[in-house]
C-alpha cells in the first residue's frame, strides 16, 4: 500500500465546549452593574412596594389564630392532631420542596412524591416549582444581592421581609427544567390553589370535625395555628439558621450550625453543613443530631418508598471540618508570642559568653544561650540548681541528665534565648533546638512554597496546610 502524504483528520472525541457570551463570567457583578433595581422603599412608595397577597397571608392566618385562642377552647385530642399536622406539612417543606425536589439528594416513589406535594401545599408556601426556584438561587449566590432571602440585609427581611416586600431585583437565575418536566410537579402546580384550601384548613378540619366533633378547633388549631407555626418554622430556615451556631464547615457565608435552630425547623438547623454539601439527604450527620428529616428519608428508605439516598463520602466531610479546626488553631496561633527568631539572635563566641555570664545570668542550652534572670528564683528545684549553671554548658542536665523536663519548660526556656553560641550546636540536637510549641505549625501554602516559617498571616483565600 503506497504512503499516505495527508492524513485526515478524525473527528473529536469530545466536542469543544459551547460557549455563552450572553453570560458575563461574573454573573452577580454583572448583574449589579448592568440591571437597574426598583427604587428605594421610602414612605410615599411603601403600599405600592408591597405584596398583599403574601401579606394577607402572613397577618389574616395568626389573626384567625389569635381570635381561635381566645374563643375556642382547645380539647386534648385536636391539640395531638394540630402537632402531628403540623410534622406532616413541615416535612412537605423539609423533606419534599426541600432535599427531594431542590436538590434532588434521594429518589421518591409516585406515591411518596404525591404525598408530599400535598403536605407541601398544606403549608401554604407557594409551588414546588416556584419555592425551589428561588431556593436553587439562594444556594447559588448566597450572601449576594441575587439571594432571594439574603441574610446580609438582615433578620427580619431573610425571615419575612423578602416575601412581604417586592425584591428589589429578580433572584438570579436558577435552572429548573427538570421540575418543569416532573409530572407532579406540574399537577402540584397547577391544582395549587385547590390544594392549599383542602390541605391548608378543609382536611384538619373534617378530621377534627368528623373524629370527635371539634369542627371549630379543626379548623382554628389544627387549620390556622398549626399553618402559622409551620410558615415561621420552615422561614427559620433562611433567617435563624443564617445568624445563630457555629461554622464547622466554612465560613466563607452566614449558614451556621444549631441544635435550637433544627428543633425549631424539624432538623435543617445544620445549616452549615447543609450549604457545603447540599445534595446529602442528611441535615445532620451525627446520630445524636436532631433531623427527623432524615428519619423519616431514611424510614421511607427501609419501606421501600425510597432509594438513592445521597450522602457525600465521610473523607470529604471531614476534609471540610479540619479545614476550619486548623483555621481556628492558626487565629490562636496568631495571637501567640513564640520564641525569637534564631536568625535574629546575635551569634556569641564562648568568651564572651563566659565575661557577659559574670554580669548576667547566663546559661547555654543546646547552643543557645539564655538569659534566666527572671526565672533564677522561679524555679521549682530550688535557685543554686540554675546557680551552678551560670557561665556553663547545661544541655546535659536539662535533657534528663537531672530531670525529664516537661514541654511547658521547653517552651518557656525557649523565651529566654538571648544569643546563638557560634559553632556551639552540639551534634544529635537540632530537633532540640526547636521548642514543642512550635513543632508543629499552622502555615499556609505561601510560607510553606516559601520556606517562611513564619506566622505572618496571609490572605484566607490563600488556604491552610
Amino acid at each position: 500500500m503506497p504512503p499516505v502524504s495527508v492524513i485526515e483528520a478524525s473527528p473529536p472525541l469530545i466536542s469543544p465546549p459551547m460557549t455563552e457570551p450572553e453570560v458575563p463570567t461574573n454573573y452577580v457583578e454583572w448583574v449589579v452593574k448592568n440591571q437597574k433595581p426598583l427604587p428605594p422603599i421610602s414612605w410615599s412608595n411603601w403600599w405600592n412596594e408591597l405584596n398583599r397577597l403574601t401579606l394577607a397571608i402572613l397577618t389574616i392566618t395568626p389573626a384567625i389564630s389569635i381570635y381561635g385562642a381566645f374563643n375556642v377552647k382547645l380539647c386534648r385530642e385536636t391539640a395531638v392532631l394540630s402537632v402531628v399536622y403540623y410534622f406532616i406539612t413541615g416535612l412537605g417543606i423539609t423533606a419534599g420542596y426541600h432535599r427531594l425536589w431542590s436538590h434532588r439528594s434521594y429518589n421518591a416513589s409516585k406515591p411518596l412524591q404525591y404525598f408530599l406535594a400535598m403536605a407541601g401545599a398544606g403549608a401554604v408556601q407557594g409551588s414546588i416549582r416556584w419555592w425551589c426556584r428561588g431556593h436553587r438561587a439562594h444556594h447559588r449566590y448566597t450572601d449576594t444581592e441575587l439571594d432571594p432571602y439574603d441574610a446580609n440585609k438582615g433578620f427580619l427581611w431573610s425571615h419575612v421581609g423578602w416575601m412581604i416586600v417586592k425584591p428589589r431585583r429578580k433572584p438570579g437565575t436558577a435552572d429548573v427544567s427538570d421540575l418543569t418536566k416532573d409530572p407532579v410537579v406540574r399537577w402540584q402546580h397547577c391544582w395549587y390553589v385547590y390544594l392549599i384550601l383542602a390541605m391548608g384548613f378543609l382536611l384538619p378540619t373534617v378530621v377534627a370535625g368528623l373524629g370527635w366533633s371539634d369542627w371549630r378547633g379543626g379548623f382554628f388549631f389544627a387549620g390556622a395555628a398549626r399553618l402559622c407555626f409551620v410558615h415561621h418554622s420552615t422561614f427559620c430556615v433562611n433567617s435563624l439558621a443564617h445568624w445563630l451556631g457555629e461554622k464547622p464547615f466554612d465560613d466563607k457565608h452566614t449558614p451556621r450550625d444549631h441544635v435550637i435552630t433544627a428543633l425549631v425547623t424539624v432538623g435543617e438547623g445544620y445549616h452549615n453543613f447543609h450549604h457545603q454539601f447540599p445534595m446529602d439527604y442528611r441535615n445532620a450527620i451525627k446520630w445524636y443530631q436532631y433531623d427527623p428529616t432524615k428519619w423519616f428519608i431514611w424510614a421511607c428508605h427501609k419501606a421501600g418508598l425510597a432509594s438513592h439516598l445521597k450522602t457525600f463520602p465521610d473523607n470529604e466531610v471531614r476534609k471540610g471540618q479540619l479545614t476550619m479546626q486548623l483555621k481556628h488553631l492558626r487565629e490562636t496561633q496568631e495571637k501567640l508570642t513564640f520564641a525569637p527568631d534564631v536568625n535574629e539572635l546575635p551569634v556569641i563566641s564562648w568568651e564572651s559568653f563566659q565575661k557577659q555570664s559574670v554580669t548576667r545570668p547566663l546559661i547555654l542550652i543546646a547552643g543557645f544561650i539564655h538569659d534566666v534572670s527572671s526565672f533564677v528564683d522561679e524555679h521549682p528545684g530550688g535557685r543554686h540548681y540554675i546557680a551552678k549553671y551560670i557561665g556553663k554548658d547545661a544541655t546535659t542536665a536539662f535533657f534528663g541528665g537531672v530531670y525529664d523536663h516537661s514541654n511547658a519548660a521547653h517552651n518557656w526556656l525557649s523565651m529566654m534565648r538571648v544569643g546563638v553560641l557560634h559553632g556551639g550546636m552540639q551534634h544529635g540536637l537540632d530537633d532540640k533546638s526547636v521548642p514543642p510549641s512550635q513543632r508543629l505549625r499552622i502555615a499556609q501554602y505561601k510560607e510553606i512554597m516559601a520556606g517562611n516559617g513564619s506566622s505572618t498571616s496571609w490572605t484566607d483565600e490563600e488556604g491552610i496546610l
